[in-house]
């Protein structure tokens, strides 16, 4: 989760790599395999630069947020993009100008956190300049850490009904969906632009339905995350061979499924 709203210059601790290219993850991640445990904003792994895209997360006001994410991705051009909440009230003018102001490559909202489902109308908007845009919409799915309601966590009915009345909009669903896991699993089949990441959860917690799916038919729909800094991306991997995965599902969860979700292909 972000941490609490503060506004005290941005550390390190608030600039979130959401999809490192080299062969890294998905959602609020930072370089990992070879190269993990490096600073947020990117890393080598070989002899290939990672790249990855970059969020500021707990800075409440607009303008504020905006510098503060263009910052650190300007700094390391070659490296990161970016990726910024964005408050349901502002709806489709706020992620438009943030997407052109930043080079976004999607916006991030908590329904958790706001306590709204993710159908409530008051999203519409963003999802509608997400699809103009073509860039993902990240989300949180499964239950809540902090002391708030579950329910809005829910993939069914809630992103089963968002990805129905877009269906061309691109949804990364964070944090897995756990305790609702075959739920989300479920919707992710459902639906060829919805996406599950494995952000807050180390390699060994994942539930057992999840790392079938990600062996199998899900192996192109599953995404590598950390939730740096809470967990590390080292942490996060340590025990990542006892999935048993292929080598060719181990670079679609750590690399190829982030790049093509993201469009992280395109320097643009």
């Amino acid at each position: 989760m972000d941490a609490a709203p503060h506004t005290a210059p941005l550390q390190p601790r608030d600039v979130r790599v959401a999809a490192p290219l080299d062969g890294h993850g998905a959602a609020e991640g930072t370089p990992a395999g070879r190269g993990h445990g490096r600073r947020a904003g990117g890393g080598r792994r070989g002899d290939r630069p990672v790249v990855g895209l970059v969020r500021a997360s707990g800075v409440p006001h607009r303008q504020r947020r905006g510098r503060r994410v263009r910052r650190p991705v300007r700094g390391a051009a070659a490296r990161c993009r970016g990726r910024r909440s964005d408050e349901t009230r502002r709806g489709r003018t706020g992620a438009a100008a943030g997407r052109r102001g930043a080079g976004l490559r999607g916006p991030a909202a908590g329904a958790l956190a706001w306590q709204l489902p993710p159908t409530d109308r008051l999203y519409y908007p963003l999802y509608a300049a997400c699809v103009e845009l073509g860039v993902p919409f990240c989300t949180q799915v499964g239950h809540t850490g902090p002391l708030r309601p579950s329910e809005t966590g829910r993939p069914i009915p809630y992103i089963d009904q968002v990805a129905l009345d877009f269906p061309e909009l691109t949804i990364v669903c964070g944090h897995i969906g756990y305790p609702w896991t075959t739920e989300m699993i479920a919707v992710a089949d459902k639906h060829a632009n919805v996406f599950i990441d494995t952000s807050a959860y180390t390699a060994r917690r994942y539930p057992p339905e999840l790392v079938e799916y990600l062996r199998g038919r899900g192996r192109r729909k599953v995404l590598f995350g950390t939730n740096y800094p809470m967990i590390t991306p080292s942490r996060a991997l340590e025990h990542l061979a006892d999935l048993r995965l292929d080598e060719e599902t181990t670079e679609l969860f750590l690399s190829g499924n982030a790049r093509r979700v993201f469009r992280l292909a395109d320097r643009s």
